[in-house]
């Protein structure tokens, strides 16, 4: 299948340019092999090629021989590469020579003899694909033009709720493009069977229990977009013989992290007028909202029957988005919640302190209380400290692009792109 192209092309293209080494790091299947491939000139599979463990035990820089830049796929496979490479590109002094992918994250205490490659390497995260990249959405409103005090308008979206269900269960990867439904479906199911059977146990070890681990993604899908305490997930996923025990479930969170199934959303420390006390718990998320509708068995007409849930799902979605626009201009995303009840589903910090907040709306229906929210919210903020925001935003999954005569901004998430 043709190659579509991604956002992280770009930046990819640009940290080759500033550094010797770039790490780029995801889920497995999220598409990192072949983004690294449209900017590599040659290639070894560390989890696939006879010659890696030959190589390692006499001379691993043979395997670093090859047309710059060389793709070193799945890297983590044996660690220390990475101080081979390290030491390669020290020797080199060239910029751009090497592209890493891993689709996992070495434990603490294996990374205990790896220099951190701080001046060599450069990381770049790759997600699964966001709507606009999936051609889902038409792009017409730039959220980087929105930061910079631009105007939205748009024609009225045409999705409806069946369409944007049977989105969210079908997902981003870009391994299910051109697949049927039904397919994309199965492709998810079979995902996840092998993320319980297969990668959490290495990723976990031998104490892995793959019915625990069943139940631990189940409560994390019910509970996406939420804050969620390790203590609720222990209940919740315990079986007949009462809750699990808090380590293990923490074990387990671990690992999924590890793999990069889940990218769990901070909240976010401002400055604030009241006397309100701040919510530190994170929101959860997959990397993928389609891993929620997997582990639950939920098909797009399934999760029509619950649109509560649908609109949790659709938040996540439209948090892996922003997350994905984001990072083009090195913007980091949190959530705010306090004893009072204020919240942002989603807020936007660049790397300057500048800032914007979102709340997302299923239906066009809520755009009013999720304006009001918004406006709330940022009253609070003590603008002496943090300055005024760039934008406050409605993401919905329905209506047109436009500004409000209250300055909120209210744009479909199909009508979005970085």
């Amino acid at each position: 299948m043709e190659y579509q192209p991604r956002l992280v092309d770009v930046e990819l293209r640009d940290r080759l340019q500033a550094v010797g080494a770039v790490l780029l790091r995801g889920p497995k299947a999220c598409g990192k092999t072949e983004t690294a491939r449209q900017q590599a000139n040659s290639e070894i599979q560390i989890d696939d090629s006879p010659l890696v463990l030959t190589a390692m035990a006499s001379d691993p820089t043979y395997l670093l021989q090859g047309a710059t830049p060389r793709l070193i796929d799945e890297w983590q496979e044996q660690l220390p590469l990475w101080n081979t490479v390290r030491h390669e590109v020290d020797r080199r002094q060239g910029k751009g020579q090497f592209i890493l992918t891993g689709s996992s994250t070495p434990r603490d205490d294996a990374l205990t003899h790896l220099h951190s490659g701080v001046g060599r390497f450069g990381v770049v995260d790759v997600r699964t694909m966001t709507w606009f990249e999936r051609d889902w959405s038409t792009g017409d409103v730039s959220l980087a033009e929105l930061l910079a005090g631009g105007e939205a308008s748009s024609a009225a979206s045409d999705i409806d709720l069946p369409a944007v269900a049977a989105k969210l269960a079908v997902g981003g990867w870009p391994g299910n493009l051109g697949l049927s439904e039904r397919h994309a479906l199965e492709a998810n199911r079979d995902y996840l069977e092998l993320l319980v059977t297969q990668d959490m146990r290495r990723a976990a070890g031998a104490r892995l229990d793959p019915g625990r681990v069943r139940r631990v993604l189940q409560s994390l899908s019910r509970n996406v977009s939420a804050e969620c305490e390790i203590s609720t997930i222990a209940a919740d996923a315990g079986g007949a013989d009462g809750p699990l025990s808090r380590n293990t479930v923490a074990e387990y969170l671990e690992a999924l992290r590890l793999l990069m199934v889940t990218e769990d959303l901070t909240a976010w420390s401002a400055h604030i007028r009241s006397r309100a006390r701040l919510r530190k718990s994170p929101k959860r998320h997959f990397a993928d909202p389609s891993l929620a509708c997997s582990a639950l068995g939920l098909t797009p007409d399934r999760l029509l029957k619950d649109l509560g849930f649908l609109g949790l799902l659709f938040e996540s979605q439209a948090v892996h988005d922003l997350r994905c626009y984001a990072q083009l201009s090195n913007g980091h995303l949190s959530h705010y919640r306090d004893s009072n009840g204020l919240e942002a589903d989603a807020v936007l910090e660049q790397a300057d302190g500048s800032w914007a907040a979102f709340e997302v709306k299923l239906g066009f229906g809520a755009v009013q209380a999720g304006a009001s929210s918004l406006l709330a919210f940022a009253a609070n903020i003590d603008r002496s400290k943090t300055g005024p925001p760039l934008a406050l935003v409605v993401i919905t999954g329905s209506g047109f692009a436009h500004r409000r005569p209250d300055g909120v901004y209210v744009v479909p998430l199909d009508r979005l792109r970085a």
